[in-house]
């Protein structure tokens, strides 16, 4: 297949990059700054465009089969427009072009469902200080952009990781449409999750948990690490 990565230069970009590539897909490497970009293969285009540009957008999602976005902001006091502004670009993009399939990130605190099988610290204290104060600004528009994308007519799925970390295999990872057990997902499990659903039939039209349920790190790690400016 064609497939398009938007923020293809984040941790969880250049993943879903390199799993496509490996798996025999022809990728569009979408990032502000193509300069770098750490990855080369014969079936990869690196693009320069920035998601607010409606028309470099245009011009990276023509003639693709598939669209998937992994768009990441740091945690800030600053407004975030980045995830909505630039999938109501890729939105655009899509319908001009006929391109239907899109897969996208967002989180899982976004579920807004109690979490399974966890302590009143993590439920009542440390998730509402992530998602209520550190990460407001960046989750307040991830819900405009699922707004959006739900909006829309086109095959979308949502994924919605948890606390992100690096590994470097796939594990037997979980999925369903509802909020599951567990703290995290490892971004290779998030990128082959990803790549699933843009390549397969998927959960069309749904928003989707990934969690990894083996290997996962401390909550302290991962905190300091989405609190001092990981994106996805």
């Amino acid at each position: 297949m064609k497939l398009v990565v938007f923020g293809a230069n984040g941790p969880t970009g250049r993943q879903v990059t390199a799993r496509a590539l490996a798996q025999g897909h022809t990728v569009t490497a979408v990032t502000r700054r193509s300069g770098g970009f750490p990855l080369d293969a014969p079936r990869l285009r690196v693009a320069r465009a920035d998601v607010r540009d409606p028309a470099a957008v245009e011009r990276a999602v023509a003639g693709q089969d598939a669209v998937l976005s992994a768009l990441g902001a740091p945690y800030g006091r600053k407004p975030v427009t980045v995830y909505s502004e630039g999938t109501a670009h890729i939105g655009r993009a899509m319908t001009e072009h006929g391109v239907r399939r899109l897969v996208a990130v967002t989180s899982t605190v976004l579920f807004g469902a109690p979490v399974p099988e966890e302590g009143f610290f993590f439920r009542k204290v440390l998730e509402p200080l992530i998602a209520g104060t550190l990460g407001r600004t960046v989750y307040e528009d991830m819900r405009r952009m699922e707004e959006i994308v739900r909006r829309s007519d086109h095959a979308w799925t949502v994924i919605r990781p948890a606390g992100l970390f690096d590994t470097d295999d796939v594990s037997d990872y979980r999925v369903a449409t509802a909020r599951l057990p567990g703290r995290f997902t490892s971004r290779a499990d998030l990128a082959d999750a990803m790549l699933a659903e843009a390549t397969g039939e998927g959960h069309v039209r749904a928003f989707v948990d990934v969690r990894t349920t083996r290997g996962t790190p401390s909550t302290l790690d991962v905190l300091r690490q989405e609190a001092f400016g990981a994106k996805k």
